[in-house]
């Protein structure tokens, strides 16, 4: 099956079957050695965060913190 086959045919799925197969397809490109460059934007970002947690060490929140959060927006 060629690629727009394919995809004709996933848009038919729900967004949680199209996400399932997005996390899978992403892990078996990981799995089978593809190693993404982090983009120049993701880089400052991460330094800008490490930044951050440097000057602030005490500035975090649990997971369950964040859950809760996650879980109250939804």
């Amino acid at each position: 099956m060629d690629p727009l086959t394919t995809l004709q045919t996933v848009r038919q799925w729900s967004v949680e079957d199209r996400l399932d197969l997005v996390f899978r397809l992403w892990d078996q490109l990981v799995e089978d050695g593809w190693q993404p460059e982090p983009t120049d934007e993701l880089i400052a970002e991460l330094d800008r965060r490490l930044e951050a947690h440097a000057a602030n060490p005490t500035n975090v929140r649990t997971w369950e913190q964040i859950l809760e959060r996650v879980r109250a927006s939804s």
